[in-house]
């Protein structure tokens, strides 16, 4: 235990009794305070202080703000207000609270129907806890309208996972620094929480110097409880296999010895798809869950799990945070996350009340590849967000995220989070119908991003070190979050008592997964919208995209993030590969993904996009389609020589749709094919990425007199 001061009173034996008996009514009659627990409740209850605990999963940090909630509410203060990161998380907190007679209610982008309601609750004073997501303290309404008067009232401010507050923590979100601005805003005297169980030292002096920034005297001193992050429950293993095949397999032939049910992470959407898709093919029962699952579904996945009705869940980490069961017996990773602080919060789901779970490991060659993307995604350079205010500068208006795309070069997600970073840095403010400039100058801190950003790729030559090491996995993953309390290796662990699982899988599972992986196709949703703004670029496109110039939904081989297709498609198309004729295995998944089409009539001719880098692939493809389809070849796309021409593909949807809409042309010769065809055309490309490349192609052919437009590729970026 690490405190920044020893409590300013002697606790009082009263307290600590009605808080161990508010304890047992939260977690049942055997339940007793640790020490460290008992510290921060006095310390937050008597004391009124700031604290930070820094706790391992499970060690019961929700029940010291619960306890803490009710004494405070028994003592005549206002409501706690926890900032939490996820919908899950906020479900189980609010089970959790009514188990112990505390009324909690949530505001979040799942519940706007509620809002209303719940914000009357809260102002008659029936809402002991008010869970909120840290993107409420930006929503122009909730921040100018609900937001002061919560901040008069609060009880206490709890921000769970704080490690969030931190750009050096792991899962770094601009919407949490919006709470230094509601720090600032409470009355004096108010106690605050701060709880996670991934901190090193130097995200723990970062939180704790936020916490304590805007105190006066005691409060000023930010109480820090910190304990030994050992899980003894945890047995960690790696297993190393050289394909995507292999690990499937193995997967697939470990399921049914791990203890009870699990989560299977993935680094991607795709990967979570296709791993749920062939164990559900080997009769498991599992749900998949991710960022792109629809809100009914997640709480579907999740109470299935809980309640033990599927084997696994698999995950990306939109689950990372979010899901608290005690008894979840087995965590892996399929593929490996890019730092050993997001492995310890991810594996610290398992084993939290048993006694034993195992956790697995199999790294892929691709996950470095995953990690560069991620990282790519980075606060941009100087240039793009000097762009960005001189943007909203000039526009002397709100601008919303769609109306600044067109611009700055920047994709959609990567713009919305420098957007709310130069929020949080007061450069720009979140105002109904969008942002505005502050007018407010603003540093560019380089120097910081760099320290940053070495700080994310020493985590990944960790997390690569943590593959391959020879000493004990939890002292490892321990001595990377700074842990205090060290004393030996677990015992557990592969290196530690001997490998307990082989590097190896029978021929027939290897074989089903070969099969399951090499299942080509996946959609190509069409666009049904042109980009706002656009004539701000000289592109004079805009609102919905007429029936009759529009693409039908296409098909792609694959993504270039599948485990199965993914390499082969990323090693075909990579900067700097040779174009080519198209590999033949390639040719029998096009075969089937033709065959496989649901299209409403079938093609009967074929049109190549025309390509400045792969001419070659690109028609070699759309004549082999054309030979085993039987279909007509009418021609190719000319590419058209222009300004934008060579140039890097621009990141956004408006930007991409200014580059490509004048850079084709139909010949005269394919115009007049086209005009005289019947029929639906298939029109192919060797990727697509935003889409507006065969929306602008298949408008031209229609206005042509294409009856139909069916795109075709062999990758999808994502």
């Amino acid at each position: 235990m690490s405190n920044a001061s020893a409590p300013t009173a002697s606790p009082s034996p009263a307290l600590r009794e009605e808080a161990e008996s508010l304890l047992r009514r939260l977690a049942g009659e055997s339940a007793r305070l640790r020490e460290d627990q008992w510290t921060a409740i006095h310390a937050l209850v008597e004391e009124h202080r700031r604290a930070l605990v820094v706790q391992r999963t499970g060690w019961g940090k929700s029940a010291v703000y619960f306890v803490a909630t009710a004494l405070l509410r028994a003592r005549g203060a206002g409501p706690t207000v926890i900032v939490s990161p996820l919908l899950a998380l906020m479900r189980n907190q609010i089970e959790a609270a009514e188990r112990a007679g505390i009324r909690a209610r949530t505001i979040n982008s799942a519940n706007l129907h509620e809002w209303e309601d719940i914000q009357a609750e809260v102002a008659a004073g029936e809402v002991d806890v008010l869970l909120i997501s840290p993107e409420r303290l930006n929503n122009p309404d909730f921040r100018d309208e609900v937001l002061p008067k919560l901040a008069s009232e609060v009880g206490l401010l709890v921000v769970d996972e704080a490690h969030t507050v931190s750009d050096w923590g792991h899962d770094f979100r601009p919407d949490y620094r919006r709470i230094r601005t509601f720090l600032a805003d409470l009355p004096p005297g108010v106690p605050v929480l701060a709880t996670t169980a991934t901190a090193n030292a130097r995200v723990v002096a970062d939180v704790a110097e936020q916490l304590g920034t805007h105190g006066e005297g005691d409060t000023a001193d930010t109480l820090v409880l910190r304990g030994t992050l050992d899980r003894e429950s945890l047995a960690l293993h790696v297993v190393r296999l050289g394909s995507p095949e292999e690990r499937f397999a193995f997967l697939a032939e470990q399921l049914p010895k791990l203890p009870g049910s699990g989560i299977i992470y993935t680094l991607t959407v795709a990967a979570t798809d296709e791993v749920a898709a062939f164990l559900r093919s080997r009769g498991f029962e599992v749900a998949s869950y991710s960022g792109r699952t629809e809100d009914a579904e997640r709480r579907q996945a999740e109470a299935d799990l809980l309640g033990n009705r599927i084997k696994a869940l698999v995950a990306t980490s939109a689950l990372g945070m979010g899901f608290d069961k005690p008894d979840l017996g087995f965590v892996v990773h399929l593929g490996a996350p890019n730092s050993p602080i997001a492995y310890y919060q991810q594996v610290g789901r398992a084993g939290r009340g048993v006694d034993h779970a195992e956790v697995l490991l199999l790294p892929g060659a691709e996950d470095r590849a995953i990690w560069q993307y991620f990282a790519s995604l980075a606060f941009p350079p100087e240039q793009q967000v000097r762009q960005t205010l001189d943007a909203l500068d000039a526009a002397g208006r709100p601008l919303s995220t769609a109306a600044l795309e067109p611009r700055v070069d920047l994709r959609r997600s990567r713009l919305e989070t420098m957007l709310k970073v130069l929020d949080v840095d007061g450069a720009v403010r979140r105002v109904k119908g969008g942002w505005e400039s502050t007018g407010r100058s603003w540093h560019y801190d380089g120097e910081r991003y760099a320290r940053v950003a070495a700080a994310r790729e020493a985590e990944q030559r960790s997390m690569i070190e943590y593959e391959s090491t020879g000493e004990c996995r939890m002292t490892f993953l321990r001595r990377q979050l700074d842990d205090p309390a060290i004393e030996g290796p677990c015992g557990r662990c592969d290196n530690c008592a001997g490998a307990k699982y082989t590097a190896s899988v029978s021929g027939e599972g290897a074989e089903a997964a070969r099969a399951a992986l090499a299942k080509p196709g996946v959609q190509i949703a069409a666009r049904k919208l042109w980009p706002t703004g656009m004539s701000a670029l000289g592109v004079a496109l805009t609102g919905k995209i007429p029936a009759g110039e529009a693409a039908e939904t296409g098909r792609a081989l694959g993504r270039l993030t599948d485990l199965g297709w993914g390499a082969r498609l990323r090693d075909l198309l990579a900067d700097g590969t040779a174009d080519q004729p198209l590999p033949a295995p390639m040719v029998d998944g096009i075969v089937k993904v033709l065959a496989a089409w649901d299209w409403k009539q079938r093609p009967t001719a074929v049109v190549s996009i025309g390509s400045h880098t792969r001419p070659g692939l690109i028609a070699d493809t759309a004549r082999r389609i054309a030979a085993i389809g039987r279909l007509e070849y009418l021609g190719a796309v000319d590419p058209v020589v222009t300004a934008a021409a060579g140039q890097a593909r621009r990141g956004n949807s408006a930007q991409r749709l200014m580059q490509v809409h004048d850079a084709f042309a139909l010949s005269p010769a394919l115009a007049e094919a086209v005009a005289a065809h019947q029929g639906p055309v298939l029109v192919v490309d060797d990727r697509v990425d935003t889409g507006w490349t065969m929306t602008v192609a298949a408008r031209m052919l229609r206005q042509a007199g294409a009856d139909e437009v069916l795109p075709f590729a062999l990758a999808l970026e994502a």
